[in-house]
């Protein structure tokens, strides 16, 4: 059996979707007769290189076009000439054939549901279309199935897979060492304390402006000396949120880190005294996951699929409530005792999800429709 594993559209690994191939592909299992072939840029020859796949460069120009003119006409035949058994397409709300000719798996971790209403027309109708024909989506929560299937998504089968944690990366501090003032992760220097929100600016719901809103009330409110640090690449989004930013009153507390590598999170984490997530279409939760593993108490949105995933180890808020999101921060940066509970309920929950788990059950429904 080979699996083609489609790697366009993941920002050359540089991206939560690159993030989430990168460890789906570092635990993939080692099966009998079982082929990885994975198919993409040919710059990220590098970029997803593993001992038991191989990689098939494509010469595409780097553009979301391009890459998507391709996945419209030529991927079809290019399946069909490497003999794949299955493909799984990985960022398949961005690039999707319309029609398949070899049994194939859409990854879907975003709620998409704003988008496809809103967004360009002609391109959602084919990502619809798409999704609609292929033979099996692999979602990373309940949340993002009931979207699907709202948006009339008639896909005869949504299988849902939880994303992992990296537990070798994501850890409690085992330090009894009192934290430096200044954290040094090369090439930033943090001064703490601070409350941390990973994510990139890619739209208004990622609650970026929402977010600087509300740290802006909780400083005002408290006087306490915590600095807001947002961790994560520019995107469409991002002349809104460096906008926000500097037109608060207290725009020297608040740091923009732009792209951070993804391995230097943990650290990022461990040391916040808070991590505070307010966006609203995220649908795998991956961030927030990333935050428990360290025991950093964790206060997110109520949409989107954080409940699902961090259960009754994180405390929950309205983002289009900015009053409320201030009240939230200051909660969970003042009161000890809940500070206390949250650590000990973020590292026991954290420990459900592993990409070791994800991997082994994607494998195993692409084996499922390859029989």
């Amino acid at each position: 059996m080979k699996i083609g594993i489609d790697t366009f559209g993941c920002i050359h690994g540089r991206s939560g979707l690159g993030s989430y191939l990168l460890s789906i592909l570092q635990n993939l299992p080692e099966i009998e007769n079982v082929e990885y072939d994975l198919f993409g840029p040919e710059m990220d020859r590098f970029t997803y290189q593993f001992e038991n796949t191989s990689y098939n460069p494509l010469n595409i120009p780097d553009s979301l076009a391009a890459e998507r003119y391709w996945h419209h006409y030529r991927a079809n035949k290019f399946a069909r000439k490497n003999g794949y058994s299955v493909v799984i397409y990985t960022a398949a709300t961005k690039m999707l054939p319309v029609s398949f000719k070899t049994k194939s798996v859409a990854i879907v971790n975003d709620i998409i549901s704003n988008r496809i209403k809103n967004g360009d027309s002609w391109i959602n109708r084919q990502i619809k279309k798409g999704l609609s024909k292929v033979d099996c989506i692999i979602v990373s929560s309940e949340c993002v199935k009931k979207d699907l299937l709202e948006i009339g998504c008639k896909c005869p089968r949504i299988e849902v897979v939880y994303s992992g944690v990296d537990h070798s990366l994501f850890y409690p501090s085992q330090s009894l060492i009192e934290a430096p003032e200044i954290l040094e992760i090369k090439p930033f220097a943090i001064k703490r304390p601070y409350i941390i929100y990973a994510g990139k600016m890619e739209n208004s719901d990622k609650k970026h402006v929402e977010l600087i809103q509300a740290f802006t009330k909780f400083k005002q409110n408290t006087g306490l000396p915590h600095r807001l640090v947002l961790a994560g690449a520019d995107g469409p989004y991002s002349d809104e949120v460096h906008k926000a930013a500097f037109s608060s009153p207290l725009a020297s507390d608040i740091f923009l880190t732009g792209y951070f590598p993804h391995e230097s999170f943990a650290e990022l984490y461990r040391n916040a005294d808070a991590c505070i997530t307010p966006c609203v279409d995220d649908g795998s939760g991956l961030s927030v996951l990333e935050a428990l593993a360290t025991g950093v108490p964790v206060a997110c949105s109520n949409k989107g699929a954080f409940e699902e995933v961090a259960g009754d180890s994180a405390l929950y808020f309205n983002s289009d409530d900015v009053d409320q999101m201030a009240e939230c921060i200051e909660k969970i940066i003042t009161d000890t005792d809940l500070r206390q509970s949250l650590n000990k309920k973020a590292i026991l929950r954290s420990k459900d999800f592993s990409w070791e788990k994800c991997a082994s059950e994607t494998i195993k429904i692409i084996q499922d429709l390859g029989r």
